[in-house]
């Protein structure tokens, strides 16, 4: 990295493997006057095994405030880089308004994109990742972890979570309850000695994860695919309503039911057709 500019970087550090960290983010570690990160002892680690030694800031969501007002001299004098303990800054770590305070007052800042956990969880779950959300930590209380869950129920994109290893078990116990036969992939240690990802209906990976101790060890990721789209007649017409179309076609023609129900409903015309021709027969 020549000639690096005086600024913020944002340097992705590994989940887990040593190796994953880039050639960039090495010549930006190697080159900061300061270093501001999650936990320094966590980060000394790593430097150690850099063979860098750096000032280092701790950076927490209750004293960001203080540490914008003692860098913000030195951000457009010095090089300063921001690290989360693993993988990519901003993502459930804190650093969020230190990077929008820097960039709103025009001083330099850059990322040197890395490793992520959300990233590689969606990779290794062979679920559809060309739609997803990331909803950061799920909740601790049963009830929010419910509404929670709730919420996932309903969307049609993928979903990407946190969960801690001592409540692994009991949130997906919960998951077994809302997302019933949803597939998920529960990824534990990835990049690590232990990795392991657990695929399949929740009921099945409960009963996986319970056989061994070692499975609730660690740091999980949980991907949940997301509500399969079904047509709008599916939804709308069941049982209820076939019965009332029923009532219909027997004192209107098939075309003027086709028409009440759009109407009311708003479906296509044709889908109902071919739902009224099979009522009809």
């Amino acid at each position: 990295m020549e000639n690096i500019k005086s600024g913020l970087y944002i340097v992705s550090t590994p989940i887990g493997n040593l190796n994953d960290i880039s050639i960039r983010a090495v010549e930006a570690l190697k080159n900061a006057d300061l270093v501001i990160c999650e936990n320094p002892k966590h980060s000394i680690k790593i430097l150690s095994k850099l063979g860098i030694k750096k000032k280092l800031i701790s950076l927490h969501d209750y004293n960001e405030a203080n540490v914008i007002r003692r860098v913000e001299k030195l951000v457009k004098k010095q090089v300063i880089v921001l690290v989360s303990d693993a993988g990519s800054p901003l993502v459930s770590d804190p650093g969020y308004k230190l990077v929008k305070h820097f960039i709103e007052n025009m001083a330099y800042v850059t990322c040197i994109p890395g490793p992520t956990s959300v990233i590689s969880a969606l990779q290794l779950s062979t679920i559809p990742m060309n739609q997803f959300g990331f909803l950061g930590f799920a909740p601790k209380t049963k009830k929010k972890l419910q509404d929670f869950l709730k919420q996932i129920l309903d969307s049609s994109q993928t979903s990407v979570f946190f969960v801690s290893s001592h409540r692994i078990i009991s949130c997906i116990k919960e998951i077994v309850g809302v997302l019933k036969n949803r597939k998920i992939a529960v990824c534990k240690e990835i990049t690590k000695l232990n990795e392991k990802v657990f695929i399949g209906p929740p009921k099945k990976i409960l009963v996986e994860i319970e056989k061994e101790t070692k499975n609730k060890l660690g740091e999980f990721v949980i991907v949940v695919e997301g509500k399969k789209k079904h047509s709008k007649i599916d939804d709308f017409i069941n049982t209820e309503m076939e019965n009332e179309i029923s009532k219909l076609l027997e004192k209107f023609s098939l075309t003027d039911v086709v028409e009440i129900v759009h109407k009311i409903s708003y479906i296509g015309k044709k889908e109902i057709y071919k739902k009224a021709l099979k009522l009809k027969k």
